[in-house]
């Protein structure tokens, strides 16, 4: 299942900045298809790798590997330093892997609701067993509510409009399925970028239902407790509101506002950049795997 499950993006530069020794400890928070975990545990002799995953299909993926360093943590990531202690392990970690965002495998399930492409009940679940899913959100949600979202998370610029006609439009019933928001979503969408104006819409409600910004705060401000000095941190982001709160984090210690300094000017925050600007994938790995495209790739240090 695993093999057609993702394809890693940056594999080669994310195991590279991690920086791996053979025995130390490290995090791969978003195990997917196992490939960034896999790659990792070539080269772990003695040490340990612990790999977090909510999604049920993950968790499938990782039952075929078969390696003594390795731990599947079926769990969202903002529960790191739970589990962490749970292994001995917190304030010991070498290195962090995050690779936001959905999975290939998530986006090409058409019973998963994540694509435009397909139709299938309003869902975007990425853990299965929650009650929330964008059914809810589209059909239950106040017309103010769906307006934050909409403009917040996906950057929709008439997301008022919408917002009130989705609380029109499922007076009379329903919206059951993608192809019925869809049919919506045409009237207010730009004519001959429909496509893009879905997956704005789409993506705001993905991050509603699954907390996402909220968690990966989280998984943030746990990193740095879990990370021994000189442990890193590499976190790749698939669009602006993510990697701006990477970024801020990394930078300044805190996701808005200036850097906080001690009596003598210095700046209080757990990590330092390695990289001032973030990594992008090469043209060859975009052509081959466009979803390389929007990737970017930060690395900090603990201090």
């Amino acid at each position: 299942m695993s093999e057609q499950y993702h394809l890693p993006v940056m594999l080669k530069e994310c195991v590279e900045a991690m920086e791996i020794d053979p025995q130390g400890n490290y995090v791969d928070v978003t195990f997917g298809g196992g490939g960034h975990s896999k790659e990792i545990l070539k080269s772990i002799n003695g040490g340990k790798l612990f790999s977090f995953d909510q999604d049920d299909d993950a968790a499938k993926n990782a039952a075929e590997i078969e390696h003594d360093g390795f731990n599947f943590i079926p769990a969202n990531f903002r529960h790191l330093v739970r589990y962490l202690k749970m292994y001995r392990v917190n304030g010991q970690v070498d290195a962090i892997l995050a690779d936001l965002g959905i999975s290939s495998h998530q986006i090409d399930e058409p019973s998963r609701g994540f694509s435009t492409r397909f139709d299938a009940r309003l869902d975007m679940r990425m853990n299965q067993s929650q009650e929330l899913s964008a059914w809810e959100v589209v059909n239950e949600y106040e017309a103010a509510d769906l307006h934050k979202i909409l403009g917040m998370y996906g950057e929709v610029r008439n997301a008022k409009t919408v917002a009130n006609a989705i609380v029109s439009e499922r007076t009379a019933k329903p919206i059951d399925t993608i192809e019925e928001f869809k049919t919506l979503l045409k009237n207010f969408a730009p004519r001959g970028k429909e496509n893009k104006y879905f997956a704005q819409v789409f993506q705001a409600i993905r991050i509603e239902v699954n907390e996402e910004l909220k968690v990966l705060e989280e998984f943030l401000e746990q990193s740095a407790e879990v990370l021994r000095p000189g442990g890193r941190l590499v976190v790749m982001s698939y669009h602006s509101l993510e990697d701006r709160l990477v970024k801020n984090f990394i930078q300044k210690g805190k996701f808005h506002g200036p850097v906080e300094k001690d009596l003598f000017g210095n700046d209080i925050k757990p990590l330092d950049p390695v990289n001032r600007k973030p990594i992008v994938a090469e043209a060859e790995e975009v052509q081959q795997n466009p979803r390389a495209r929007s990737a970017k790739l930060r690395i900090a240090v603990k201090r």
